[in-house]
């Protein structure tokens, strides 16, 4: 634990903007004309907040994104990127346990960002030193998370990922692309659906894929070696471009990505963009922007100054309050973009056939369970479940499914600590619920449905087992995963399969560790621990992912 609390700490001084050197990397682009200057420390050339889009302001607020059509001259990409416009959450923390808050708020995904507004639709590109256009390195697209309300490419330097990539041999080049989140990248309702406006954050990250498909060679990166990669939100994303127009992920007769890697996340099943809970956020934004009564209420949030459309579209639950991930803005189904929900998508076989890495946290609910103190009773899960996420589902649905989990503090999550960390008389089985249904069993659906279409690899991280309260939390894997700056085995097991699977498609290939079977072969999980890794059948808590499975068109949210 004080380990990790460390680690935390020095966060800031990891994500520092690395000094340049006397003879800055430069870099000629064509689409759109462009000249990159970057900056370069430590062996490492990093360009920073190069645009890929017009700036969605005004006219084109609330707009699908637009391909820069003139020439942007010198960009000097040096500084600290603008984030997109962020939705934090405003709950008391003041009854939390003792530690708990501390160890979330130090998370990159919750510090709160002072720079943000609407012109945010850039892309870092980070690469070895010496790196050249004819390298051609393959290429890593990150796709940052944050409940699709938060986040921004700042809180990611992937300099040390970098770096690590190369002390491996298998150098990569590194992009992170910023979208546009909450209600301005994810709003719903009728409106927005009639005026082609839904998914906006998707379709940010599409043409942030497309840039790279146009550019990413004059840095030096192999266009036809991109691997997408994202944790919770991101990777939600990344099964999303998958599915986006129904799996067609061609540009300029090419694929925009050959694989794929999902850090918690996978299927999110949803209600369409005109349904009652999207509209419902409309007309909560709507009222509280004071457009109730315009012709048109979408012009009208259109019209807005920044701030005051900020605060309306902020007047929503965000992500870490009572509501949970029963998310206020995400993405849903518009015929379009999304043609079905994803669950829908994924088994009719609409969706981009590519290998992919896979897997979760062991306690992924835990961190959403912490504000739902009031619940004691299983009566009162089947109550929330059934306001806050399910409407579709009834209550004789949502009491079998809550009944396939033991209401015991022996049982439930953080799993396997017997009586401990049961910080409410239902809180280890509200949290194995949340973390079942949005990641842990539903990643095993998804799994199930494709595994015999395209290779597969799937993990489970129990490697921050003690930590009170919490655990493996949702999350805590950034440390592990992307920063790789924990000293143990599962930050160098994890960096080494990625990187093999991002050079050959296969995380064995090249990898000095033990052999990661196809889940198809016998459906096991790579199981990671501080101090070594076991392979697990992916089996447990069969009863509730029987339930999940048959049911899942119950549960859109």
């Amino acid at each position: 634990m004080k380990l990790i609390l460390t680690l935390l700490s020095v966060l800031p001084v990891v994500l520092a903007v690395p000094a340049k050197r006397a003879t800055a990397p430069t870099v000629a682009i064509a689409s759109p004309s462009a000249t990159i200057i970057g900056s370069t420390s430590s062996s490492i050339d990093t360009f920073n907040g190069i645009p890929f889009a017009q700036p969605p302001v005004g006219s084109l607020r609330l707009k699908p994104p637009q391909a820069i059509n003139s020439s942007l001259g010198t960009v000097t990409a040096t500084g600290i990127p603008m984030a997109c416009p962020q939705l934090f959450f405003s709950d008391s923390t003041s009854d939390l346990p003792s530690g708990i808050l501390g160890i979330i708020l130090d998370l990159p995904i919750f510090q709160e960002i002072t720079d943000a507004g609407e012109d945010c639709l850039t892309l870092n590109v980070i690469r070895p030193a010496g790196t050249t256009a004819a390298s051609k390195l393959p290429v890593l697209f990150w796709i940052f998370g944050g409940g699709f309300e938060l986040g921004s490419t700042l809180m990611y330097d992937g300099a040390s990922l970098v770096a690590d990539s190369v002390t491996q041999g298998k150098p990569v080049i590194f992009v992170a692309v910023n979208y546009r989140v909450g209600g301005f990248g994810f709003m719903a309702g009728k409106e927005i659906l009639a005026d082609g406006s839904s998914n906006l954050g998707l379709l940010d990250q599409r043409l942030g894929l497309e840039w790279v498909a146009d550019n990413i060679a004059a840095f030096g990166g192999d266009p036809t070696k991109v691997t997408i990669w994202g944790e919770s939100a991101g990777a939600i994303s990344v099964l999303d471009q998958m599915i986006l127009y129904d799996g067609d992920i061609t540009y300029n007769g090419e694929p925009l990505f050959r694989a794929a890697i999902m850090d918690s996340g996978s299927i999110v099943p949803a209600d369409p963009v005109d349904g009652t809970k999207g509209q419902a956020i409309y007309d909560t934004v709507v009222a509280n922007a004071g457009c109730a009564s315009a012709t048109s209420t979408l012009e009208c949030l259109r019209g807005l100054d920044y701030s005051a459309f900020l605060s309306a579209a902020n007047s929503v639950p965000g992500i870490l309050s009572y509501s949970s991930v029963a998310l206020s803005y995400l993405p849903r189904p518009d015929g379009t973009v999304l043609t079905a929900s994803p669950d829908v998508l994924v088994a009719e076989g609409k969706y981009a056939k590519v290998p992919f890495i896979i897997g979760d946290q062991e306690d992924e609910g835990t961190i959403f369970a912490l504000f739902q103190s009031n619940i004691t009773t299983t009566a009162e899960i089947v109550s929330y479940l059934s306001q806050y996420f399910f409407q579709d589902a009834t209550i004789a649905e949502l009491t079998a499914l809550v009944n396939t989990y033991p209401d015991s503090s022996i049982d439930g999550s953080p799993f396997n600590t017997l009586i401990l960390n049961e910080w409410y008389p239902q809180f280890k089985r509200l949290a194995a619920i949340l973390g079942d249904l949005v990641f842990t069993l539903t990643r095993r659906s998804f799994l199930t449905t494709v595994s015999t279409e395209v290779p597969t690899w799937s993990y489970l991280a129990s490697y921050d087992y003690g930590t009170p309260i919490l655990g493996t939390f949702h999350g805590s894997d950034l440390l592990q995963v992307f920063y790789g700056i924990l000293p143990n085995y599962a930050s160098a097991a994890i960096h080494n399969y990625y990187f093999s699977f991002v050079y050959t498609m296969n995380p064995n290939n090249g990898s000095s560790y033990m052999n990661w079977p196809q889940w198809t072969t016998a459906n096991e999980l790579m199981q990671f621990y501080a101090t070594g890794a076991i392979l697990t059948t992916d089996d447990f808590r069969s009863s509730s992912y029987d339930w999940i499975n048959t049911n899942i068109a119950s549960l859109h949210i």
